[in-house]
């Protein structure tokens, strides 16, 4: 394929053997292509977004129908699902969804399609609409968009769990943006990432009502483990020093679900991510005269606000003023540098990568000091499958072009596997287990937004 935007998000039909992309490039498009010998995958067509609407955003394919998201012209207008034959291409029907959809799936029995509509607002934040989740009927494509005003109510209390509603207006309905979407194994439930709040919703989708939401807490870099690199002007790239009251909000994109011993267990890539518009930012650098620290709390302020310890860094002006007397107590960066595993029931967080994807990326030599910054590595991507007796993780890092394997048999309990370069800023991570591939080997198909490639990986035995 090649080219920016050109392979962001794939999904796989058994029936045909084809893989369907993504491709955001010159014209919007889904590119379909033959991987009935992987080796040799080729595109053999593709399929215009061009009657639509604007960018189509996320796919998944079910039962040879193949559904996508696609955003409308005006970014902050309805946007919809089409649904195409797998087999010839053909539309078979167009349901309307909420703002932005961001992310399809099916549910594992195929009986409904689920959109996250992010709802973002336009660059000047004078239109801003409310996060959704809509759900569609497969038998007869039948549509509800559900919002979160059934939790409003429990504002005051999520947000002292670390749940984040803030901008122009501080809506709750406005301010929360559905990001990324995994299902339970018998299809009832779905819990969906809310990456700028900071939080994981529950849905009951046969219902069509969210029955909680699951604030994330806070990462904190004084933990030993934590240690991380917030400097791209230090000359150096170094994993050993703690830094007490700074903290990392997890802000997760992808999210993979499995259930081990009965319980369900929620995998999240910690990305983080900010609210950056012209009509409003949250953003600063520490080292910035806008972001003054506390004296008492920070004695050494004046040295943690040089280029060599803290003073590059990204922080949010929305947390750490815990008094309201014009200065920071504590300080939160954006995203994990991780990923986590999460109990789906309670929200407990069982497991957490801690400073190792840095590390391991280092040791491959892939780390990016420039985004030492700004999130790190910057995991976006999380799926999980089956390897022979094995239960696998793989952990994609937008800004490291690499993606991790961990032995997650044990959710509560993952050990690193290995890590491999691919290409440049890989958006998507998709699994494909053995029973479903052409090959009957497992496979791994990495898609990278900045080079536009797909890369294909057997995943053997471990």
């Amino acid at each position: 394929m090649g080219g920016a935007n050109a392979a962001e998000i794939t999904t796989y039909d058994e029936a045909s053997k084809r893989l369907f992309a993504v491709n955001n490039g010159p014209v919007s498009k889904i590119d379909v292509i033959d991987l009935a010998i992987p080796t040799s995958a080729s595109v053999i067509a593709s399929i215009s977004m061009a009657p639509y609407g604007g960018f189509v955003n996320s796919l998944d394919v079910y039962d040879s129908k193949l559904a996508a998201a696609i955003e409308s012209t005006n970014k902050q207008g309805n946007g919809k699902v089409v649904i195409f034959s797998a087999n010839t291409f053909s539309e078979i029907k167009t349901v309307d969804v909420g703002a932005l959809p961001d992310m399809v799936t099916y549910t594992k029995d195929g009986q409904y399609i689920l959109t996250a509509n992010a709802g973002e607002p336009n660059d000047t934040y004078t239109v801003d609409h409310e996060g959704s989740v809509s759900i569609i009927r497969v038998s007869d494509y039948s549509v509800r968009t559900i919002n979160f005003a059934a939790l409003q109510g429990q504002l005051s209390a999520l947000t002292a769990k670390g749940f984040r509603v803030y901008g122009p207006g501080r809506d709750f309905l406005k301010d929360i943006e559905p990001e990324y979407i995994a299902v339970s194994e018998d299809s009832k439930t779905a819990w969906v990432t809310l990456q700028e709040n900071n939080a994981i919703a529950e849905l009951d989708i046969v219902a069509g009502v969210f029955t909680k939401i699951m604030p994330l807490g806070f990462k904190n870099y004084g933990a030993a483990g934590n240690e991380s690199d917030f400097s791209d002007r230090d000359g150096k790239i170094e994993f050993n020093t703690r830094f007490p009251n700074v903290f990392g909000m997890y802000q997760p994109d992808a999210i993979a679900s499995a259930k081990y011993n009965g319980t369900t267990y929620l995998f999240t890539a910690n990305e983080g991510d900010a609210r950056e518009y012209a009509g409003y930012t949250e953003m600063r650098r520490l080292g910035s005269s806008l972001y003054q620290l506390d004296p008492t709390v920070f004695p050494t302020a004046t040295s943690l606000k040089t280029d060599a310890q803290l003073g590059r860094l990204n922080v949010t002006s929305t947390l750490g003023d815990t008094d309201n007397d014009g200065d920071f107590d504590a300080i939160y960066s954006l995203g994990g540098r991780s990923f986590s595993v999460w109990n789906a029931s309670t929200g407990e967080q069982v497991y957490d990568s801690k400073n190792e994807l840095d590390k391991k990326a280092l040791e491959l030599q892939v780390y990016d000091d420039g985004r030492s910054d700004d999130k790190s590595v910057e995991p976006e991507a999380i799926t999980v499958g089956r390897v022979g007796s094995k239960q696998i993780a793989v952990v994609g890092m937008e800004r490291a072009d690499a993606f991790a394997v961990y032995d997650v048999t044990n959710p509560t309990a993952p050990t690193f596997v290995k890590m491999y370069k691919t290409g440049d800023a890989p958006e998507g991570i998709l699994f494909i287990p053995a029973s479903r591939s052409p090959i009957r080997q497992s496979l791994i198909v990495v898609s990278s937004e900045n080079d536009g490639f797909i890369k294909i990986y057997k995943a053997n035995t471990l």
